[in-house]
């Protein structure tokens, strides 16, 4: 906090911070200081001079938003000189605007309006007739946003929000004088720009110049009601302000929170049309002769509880299971797990964190003692150095990629690891662009050229970790040149990325599921964790090792039990002491096997073991690999239940399917990737017919002979509370203060960065040696290329909701295969042109992309598209130590149609 000195303002002693922006001083000090152009995030423009003061004995006026606070200023503010000379400036301001004010959509909300109304200006005056341009047209090409010149003031507000804050520089200005207007891509129009929707520039927007296309004409300030939540997307766990009306959503905008501060990317902020969805699901369905048909609610329970009663006295709680969802509320993940526990009375229950980040639990538990990011999202503005390996962070966790990018333009070194020219790397110091597979040789070379020339954290290694003189000699064997010839990455890079790592004063590790979706994921993990400790690059912020978790609510799902081998909080089923303390909790004698995962049930329903299955809010036919084997799973489970907002392609295969309802719908809490716990409110009234989802387990429950009689969200998480350690103190009274975990009472304030001070939760971090393992299947004559699978920006997870949004649809529509221009040449293949994708599992007919992104030899397919399923393809060789399916790397032949 910087010093306050004594300021002389209109005579008045006032105290303002030294070295601050004066205008922003102004303003915390209680002053109403007009200013159009002034917007505290970007930096200070100075072009609308409505800010202006004199100082004592000047003659010329200054503009305040460019002036920062000294000592001993004697400043003139509100003198009748300075405020007649702001009221010509908004006539002059006016005269160039079109006066629309009582049809416009940011009447109420204007601060243009709100000023003149303030300086009483007299719109008809003939001294400053209105002169705008009626020739300029509206920009409204974009999918998203409406852009009318005839409305800017010329601030430049948009243009240093889509530059300083998003990092992309998509608009500026173009012509010059009253011709200036803003000006997108090359030829002016949105839609034909890089501009990917984030709306960033229209929630600066001041005045009515920018609009969220959805939006207009369904309401103005007054008539809508306001509810802040946490967005129901990605793992970073942006709040919203949802403005609705008529239980309709109308428009949403980014909340100044700890985890995204304002920031929201196309999803977040324009991409909830899926709630109203025509093809919802509102009563429960029961599939008879092949077809579904309608039932009521007591019905479709009874049958469920009768089923499901019927396999488990008949083949035991081994032959059922249960898949539990990240999409779903921490409350609804407890009381799931806490169901397939106590009713079937089997561990055999997980979530799709199988399928992206169960190598990261493994992994850094075993090094660290926990299995979380140790860092937070907005930290990385503050490193000197982030090694970005296997995360295509501009796509998945676009907000977070904001972060790291306003970090590089402080000068902070990027470098980016991964197989495909990702965004990021546009903003990279080095592109290290290794080959699909070959993780943990690139790590292990980084290591060695920091062991070799004596770069390493020599006291911190020492005093707080174990292991290293094992480790280290697994390391010297991947000398520089050993590992240019496994990876494909030029020694000099190698050398560059190891020295800027090591010497920096922060520096941060970020990861994704290019690390984690490998049968050796775990080992890819250990690796990192063990560059973050050779370097000492751990427990200070802006440092760390931070897997960016996927969906919005897995880090919850993970640390609610959702998974087969712990119960909440990673307390282990197979430790007696744990499985004590629960079945005195629960009231049950509870297994002590670790049960089945996400994989393994799916083999064992297709082997005939498992007969019943209960799914909520998942869907494997497009999120699990070799998509054929899912099906013929599916397909000989005896019954199956899913519980779901649509009827999925999951759906499709079920017994009964009972329709629950969206996050926009519902209260409770999620779990962000920085594992902060964040409220979620309901925002809209549900839809009839739907229930919540930890409302549904009770029934099923209760008829299952073990009743519970939760009243809310909030007495599950009070029980939560009880048994879950590190959530301890993250109570229902304590939500909205946005608190990390780990959070063990009342009195503890969270905890923004792990292991401080070199503090491990296991005692001392713990070097792994870790050998590189080549993947499970690599090209050959008969598929000839690399496929890798991911995320997009425009769509989310197995595209339930985003693909339900007319929006992101207009981004992109289909699923498509990155093809490099040279394969496509060497193939006859034309861009756009259909081709057939074969593997040894499967294959899809899908478009082509010609893209420099991917290398010679390389396919790239999103995996969100149903009909051009990627995950047909996909190979289900697991990680042995964590489960996890190989997604990142395939063999696959291209055939032209």
């Amino acid at each position: 906090m910087s010093e306050k000195v004594k300021v002389i303002v209109d005579g008045n002693e006032v105290y303002l911070r030294k070295g601050e922006n004066l205008l922003k001083e102004f303003r915390n000090a209680g002053y109403d200081v007009p200013g159009l152009c002034f917007y505290e995030k970007v930096s200070p423009t100075g072009s609308c001079r409505l800010c202006v003061f004199k100082r004592k004995g000047a003659q010329k006026l200054e503009t305040s938003c460019t002036t920062t606070v000294t000592e001993g200023m004697d400043i003139e503010l509100f003198t009748d000189e300075i405020e007649e000379y702001r009221k010509g400036i908004l006539n002059l301001i006016l005269s160039q605007h079109k006066h629309d004010c009582m049809t416009c959509d940011k009447s109420g909300d204007c601060e243009l309006e709100t000023l003149a109304y303030r300086y009483h200006i007299d719109l008809n005056s003939e001294i400053y007739p209105n002169i705008y341009d009626k020739t300029l047209k509206l920009e409204d090409s974009s999918p998203v946003l409406q852009y009318d010149p005839q409305k800017c003031i010329k601030c430049y507000i948009c243009i240093k929000a889509c530059d300083e804050i998003q990092g992309k520089h998509i608009i500026d200005m173009a012509y010059r004088g009253n011709n200036e207007i803003v000006w997108a891509g090359l030829n002016g129009k949105w839609g034909d720009s890089d501009c990917d929707g984030c709306g960033e520039c229209v929630q600066a927007c001041p005045v009515g110049a920018l609009l969220p296309k959805d939006a207009i004409g369904k309401g103005r300030t007054w008539e809508l009601e306001k509810v802040q939540t946490t967005c129901e997307y990605c793992g970073v766990g942006c709040q919203l302000n949802i403005y609705k009306k008529d239980n309709e959503i109308i428009k949403v905008e980014g909340v100044d929170a700890p985890a995204n501060e304002g920031r929201l990317c196309v999803k977040g902020r324009f991409a909830h049309e899926y709630i109203h969805s025509p093809e919802r699901i509102t009563t429960p369905l029961i599939k008879e002769n092949g077809e579904f048909r309608e039932a009521s609610w007591d019905e479709a329970l009874d049958l469920v509880a009768k089923k499901f009663m019927e396999i488990k006295q008949k083949f035991g709680p081994d032959s059922l299971a249960g898949l539990s969802s990240a999409k779903c509320t921490n409350e609804e993940n407890y009381i799931f797990q806490k169901f397939i526990r106590t009713v079937f009375g089997t561990n055999n229950v997980d979530h799709c964190a199988r399928l992206c980040h169960a190598s990261t639990i493994a992994g850094l538990t075993k090094a660290f003692g926990s299995g979380a990011m140790t860092n937070t999202n907005t930290g990385f503005k503050d490193s000197d150095c982030i090694f970005v390996i296997g995360s295509n962070t501009t796509e998945a966790h676009p907000v977070i990629s904001t972060f790291i990018k306003n970090a590089v333009k402080k000068s902070a070194v990027l470098i980016v690891a991964d197989p495909r020219k990702i965004d990021l790397t546009k903003y990279a110091k080095v592109h290290l662009q290794q080959k699909n597979g070959t993780d943990v040789a690139l790590i292990n070379g980084l290591m060695h050229i920091i062991y070799k020339e004596k770069l390493y954290a020599k006291k911190f290694i020492e005093e707080h970790t174990e292991g290293f003189d094992d480790f280290v000699k697994v390391i010297e064997k991947y000398t520089p040149e050993k590992v240019s010839e496994i990876t494909g990455v030029p020694e000099e890079k190698l050398y560059f990325t190891a020295r800027a790592y090591a010497r920096a004063k922060n520096a941060s590790i970020v990861f994704s599921m290019g690390i984690t979706q490998h049968t050796t994921g775990t080992d890819n993990v250990l690796s990192l964790a063990n560059l973050a400790m050779i370097a000492g690059q751990i427990g200070r912020p802006a440092t760390g090792v931070n897997p960016l978790r996927g969906q919005n609510n897995v880090q919850g799902a993970c640390d609610l039990g959702a998974l087969p081998n712990v119960y909440t909080g990673y307390q282990k089923v197979d430790d007696p002491a744990i499985q004590q303390k629960f079945e005195k909790a629960w009231g049950v004698k509870l297994d002590n096997k670790i049960g089945l995962t996400v994989i393994e049930i799916m083999s064992a329903a297709s082997e005939g073991k498992l007969k019943g299955l209960y799914v909520m809010g998942e869907n494997p036919m497009v999120s699990d690999p070799n998509l054929n084997h899912v099906e013929e799973a599916l397909k000989k489970i005896e019954f199956l239940v899913v519980q779901d907002i649509f009827l999925t392609e999951t759906a499709k295969f079920a017994n009964v399917v009972l329709p629950s309802r969206g996050a926009l719908e519902k209260d409770g809490t999620f779990t962000n990737t920085e594992r902060r716990l964040q409220r979620v409110r309901k925002v809209l009234e549900p839809l009839e017919g739907t229930k919540d989802d930890w409302e549904i387990v009770q029934l099923i429950s209760n008829r299952m002979d073990y009743e519970k009689n939760y009243k809310d969200p909030w007495d599950i998480l009070r029980e939560i509370n009880k048994l879950t350690p590190i959530y301890g103190g993250i109570r229902p009274e304590r939500i909205d203060i946005g608190l990390q975990w780990p959070c063990p009472n009342n009195e503890h304030n969270g905890t923004p960065y792990l292991y401080k001070d070199g503090n491990f939760s296991r005692g001392k971090g713990s070097f792994t040696p870790v050998d590189f393992i080549p993947p499970a299947e690599i090209p050959d004559e008969e598929y000839p290329f690399i496929l890798s699978t991911g995320r997009i920006l425009f769509h989310y997870h197995t595209g339930t909701m985003s693909r339900k949004v007319n929006a992101l649809n207009s981004f992109v529509n289909t699923g498509y295969a990155e093809i490099s221009e040279a394969d496509c040449k060497k193939l006859g293949i034309n861009d756009g042109e259909m081709v057939k994708i074969v593997s040894r599992r499967g294959e899809i007919i899908t478009k082509v992309k010609i893209s420099d992104r991917v290398c010679v030899g390389s396919v790239f397919i999103p995996f969100h598209f149903a009909e051009a399923a990627a995950n047909r393809l996909t190979n289900d060789a697991l990680d042995p130590k964590a489960k996890i399916p190989e997604f990142k790397v395939a063999a696959c032949n291209i055939i032209k149609i």
